[in-house]
């Protein structure tokens, strides 16, 4: 079952774009995978961040919270390259206003609400900021998006068969480690891994 009113949903998708039940859909993709493979799910789109209502409406999933901006990045959506507020088309079928670093804002949002949850991110925004990014808007260097939003894992790159992996390793009440095309916070590095430098030393050497 998918749905956009209800309580007692398996995951919630949080998305800063309208939902569709189609293919090109990031978010009714995913949603459909999740819904063939037997569990429900809950659509939350495009949230009025500035207040509680629309986090609190489907109430808290069993699962995870699962957040995206959309298909296109957030701070893409709100300003030009030239870093001008992009003005609002009249002649568009529907405005999708989102907040700058819209993944951050909506988990945030979601922590403040929801404590304790499961929050898996995914979608454009999220995997072009998974590790330590330079930020063109701020002209800064980012940490990764991982700690700014306390996400319990990242999804990268298409996420139909991570996304069923998540749920089903939560259902089961097993950890997330080693799924391939995610991200999750660690103290230390698994043996063997390939360390890259860190957020101090890349900031450092800008």
């Amino acid at each position: 079952m998918i749905a956009t009113k209800g309580t007692g949903f398996d995951v919630v998708l949080v998305s800063g774009e309208p939902y569709a039940d189609h293919p090109l859909s990031p978010v009714g993709m995913i949603a459909r995978v999740l819904d063939a493979e037997g569990y429900t799910v809950g659509v939350i789109e495009c949230p009025d961040w500035k207040g509680k209502e629309d986090f609190l409406k489907l109430g808290r999933p069993r699962l995870f919270f699962g957040i995206t901006s959309g298909s296109i990045d957030s701070m893409l959506v709100n300003y030009t390259p030239l870093k001008r507020e992009r003005a609002v088309d009249p002649n568009a079928p529907f405005q999708s206003r989102m907040p700058d670093r819209a993944v951050i804002v909506y988990a945030n949002r979601i922590r403040e609400l929801h404590k304790g949850v499961r929050i898996v991110l995914g979608g454009i925004e999220a995997s072009l900021r998974r590790f330590t990014h330079y930020d063109y808007w701020g002209d800064d260097v980012r940490r990764s998006i991982l700690l700014d939003t306390r996400a319990d894992i990242l999804v990268y790159g298409p996420g139909e068969i991570q996304v069923v992996e998540i749920a089903k390793r939560l259902d089961r009440g097993e950890g997330l480690d080693g799924i391939r095309g995610t991200c999750v916070m660690r103290a230390e590095a698994p043996e063997g891994a390939l360390v890259i430098p860190s957020f101090e030393e890349v900031k450092a050497d800008k």
